[in-house]
Formats: structure tokens, C-alpha cells, sequence
């Protein structure tokens, strides 16, 4: 068995607060994509089956139990005590939380006392511009108060993230630079005009300023890749597109951290290990792959160097996401190092050194956690 330390989780979300019903469960199992097919439910997938493998002893249930035995043990429990029991068994020594998650979610503050682990905040930047928008009357104004509230988040966030259905890497496909500042008065002032109220950023001139606003804090900076929201087509999500903002904020003093997931990980892990201040997240990537995880990992570790992958467990809205995020995580890096050691092709050493650099040492060093007081 190889050795890892308490997890550093790098990107997770707040959990929903209320008491949730079979049906209202099994929606959350997945990103929406629709409705299941019909005669079978978000149970049949990768992801359901990792919940019945993990989740049930934590809850005093036997591996792999019925759905409905399951969610009727999670009622008798109660929201906040399954939650409790799922995040602390999980293995988890520290969470950093995307805060700009829609709906009624826990903060960071009460998912490290339901966790015992520490928890940080991560500022997603378009709900940042969305809300300054809100109470700027003018494009000077907005602008003015936008520079402000990212310097002021810079100073209470351990980073900058985005939300997946943004459309960052087809903004950046062709434009990676920093706009001008005629360019995003111009954006701005047709954004505002022409905005409801609450209205999501997506004009890709204005999601350009915010990338190199948020780069210039210093700051590491999250991007999604892979996946995005339904109708959206899957090449705008390719992190390939990402490769000439990532050769421009080479040397601009932030660190990148890629959220890939299926199909492009690979992709990713190539941006990684080709540009030094480049990092790849396993999250997307094991979360999407199941059973499957181990050969999803031994893939990425044969491309990416050692100390540029970072866990997540990607868990948003459900604990049991975020606890199958991270055993699933730890059960695939033993399997994959230990048989490494078995074959004889690593020594143990080696193989519980990596495994503290990829659980913990490098998201520690990335988000310089041990330097916070």
C-alpha cells in the first residue's frame, strides 16, 4: 500500500443546505445533459456506481446497496450529519472553494467545520464583474470599481478561478493578449446597455480583461477546459486553444492551473509539461472516468511531469461527490504507483514521494498555502 498524506483538495464547490428527495438526488449525480434514458436513472453511470462503492460504509451501510437503501439511511441522517460524515472521511486536510457556484451552498467557513479541514476561498472572476455591474451606473464607474473589487479579492483569495461555460478558450483562441483600453471601454459599454440585470459575462473582450486583471494580481489562475455547457460546441472547449495565452502570461509571475476533463486531458497534461508556470488538475478527468481512473492517471503520469499535477475532487452541490472525488483519487494513485513498485520499475520511496507531491506538496507550493497565516 503506498502512503499518501491528508489531501489538498484544489477546486471544489459549497454544498446544497436542504433535504433532498430520490428524485432531486439523482439530478445532481450529473452536470445537466438532459433527462436519463428512459427506464434508468443518474444511478447508471460511472459516477453513481463510485457513490454506492464509497459512499455507503461511511453512512454505516454495506458497499454497493440499493439506491433507495442508501437514500433512506442519508434521510435518517439528515443533510448536515451525512454531510459531516462524507467530507470527514474523505481524507481531506484542506479545501479551496469556488464561491460563484449559483444556489443556496455552504461557504467555505462551514465546509471546514463540517470537514475539520481547513478551506479557502477561490473568487470566481465573471460573478465578480456581474456583481460590480449591478451597482455601476456608467462604463467609468464599472471599470473603476471592477479594478478595485479584484484587487480586493486578491487580498483575502488563495486564487482566481472561472466558470466552466464561460467561453474562455474560444475567447482566447485567436485574441490572447490584453485588450486595449479603448477595446474594453468599448465591450463594457456594450455589455452594460444591452445587459438584463444579473446577466452572465460573455463578451469575449471583456472575459479577456478579466483573465489579465486577474493575472496581474499574481495570483494562480484557474481555467476550465474540456466539457461546457449544453449546446455549446465541444471544440470551443479545447485547451489547445488556450496555447497562445498561455505563451503570453509566460513570465507574468501568476501560475496556470488547467481544470480538464474528458476528452481533452491529454491536451492539458501537454500544456503542462511544456510551459513552466502551467499546471494540470486530475480532478475533471477521474471524476468522468470511474472505474476507470487508474488508467486514466497511469496515462496523464506518463506525460506530465511529477510536480506539475494537482488533486481535486471537482465536488459540487453533493457530498458524496466530494467524498468519491477523493477516494476514488487515493484508491487509483496506490493501485497505479504500487503496481510501479511491484513490477519493480520504481522503488517504494520514489512512489510515496510522488504520491505526497501529487495528493498535497504540489497544490501546497502552487497556492503557496504554507505561507498563509
Amino acid at each position: 500500500m503506498i502512503e499518501t498524506p491528508p489531501l489538498v483538495d484544489q477546486y471544489c464547490h459549497g454544498l446544497l443546505r436542504t433535504e433532498l428527495g430520490l428524485g432531486t438526488f439523482e439530478a445532481q449525480l450529473s452536470a445537466p445533459a438532459g433527462p436519463p434514458a428512459p427506464g434508468t436513472t443518474f444511478f447508471d453511470t460511472q459516477t453513481g456506481f463510485a457513490v454506492r462503492r464509497w459512499c455507503p460504509p461511511l453512512l454505516g451501510l454495506e458497499p454497493h446497496c440499493a439506491p433507495a437503501r442508501y437514500l433512506a439511511r442519508r434521510r435518517e441522517l439528515g443533510a448536515a450529519e451525512t454531510g459531516r460524515r462524507l467530507l470527514r472521511g474523505s481524507g481531506v486536510a484542506a479545501r479551496l472553494v469556488d464561491t460563484g457556484e449559483p444556489g443556496d451552498l455552504t461557504g467555505p467557513k462551514e465546509l471546514a467545520l463540517a470537514g475539520d479541514a481547513d478551506a479557502l476561498e477561490l473568487v470566481r472572476l465573471e460573478p465578480l464583474a456581474e456583481q460590480v455591474a449591478d451597482t455601476s451606473g456608467t462604463v467609468a464607474a464599472f471599470l473603476a470599481n471592477l479594478a478595485e473589487a479584484v484587487h480586493h479579492a486578491a487580498a483575502g483569495a488563495v486564487a482566481f478561478t472561472c466558470g466552466p461555460d464561460a467561453g474562455y478558450p474560444a475567447a482566447l483562441a485567436h485574441c490572447p493578449d490584453p485588450p486595449g483600453p479603448g477595446e474594453v471601454r468599448g465591450a463594457a459599454g456594450r455589455w452594460l446597455a444591452q445587459r438584463p440585470a444579473g446577466a452572465a459575462v460573455r463578451d469575449p473582450v471583456l472575459l479577456r480583461h478579466l483573465l489579465w486583471s486577474a493575472v496581474a494580481t499574481g495570483l494562480p489562475l484557474q481555467l476550465h477546459t474540456g466539457g461546457g455547457e449544453p449546446g455549446r460546441r465541444a471544440e470551443q472547449a479545447d485547451p489547445a486553444l488556450l496555447a497562445d495565452f498561455v505563451r503570453a502570461t509566460e513570465g507574468a509571475g501568476s501560475r496556470l492551473v488547467l481544470l480538464g476533463g474528458y476528452p481533452y486531458h491529454r491536451r492539458t497534461a501537454r500544456l503542462a509539461a511544456a510551459f513552466p508556470h502551467v499546471h494540470a488538475d486530475l480532478g475533471a478527468a477521474l471524476a468522468q472516468s470511474g472505474a476507470r481512473a487508474p488508467a486514466v492517471l497511469a496515462d496523464l503520469l506518463g506525460i506530465v511531469p511529477f510536480g506539475k499535477l494537482l488533486f481535486s475532487s471537482g465536488g459540487r452541490r453533493l457530498p458524496e461527490l466530494h467524498a468519491v472525488g477523493a477516494l476514488a483519487f487515493r484508491e487509483a494513485l496506490g493501485r497505479v504507483l504500487g503496481g510501479w513498485v511491484g513490477e519493480g520499475a520504481w522503488s517504494r520511496r520514489d512512489a510515496e514521494r510522488v504520491a505526497a507531491m501529487v495528493a498535497a506538496g504540489n497544490a501546497r507550493r502552487v497556492y503557496r498555502l504554507d505561507e498563509r497565516p
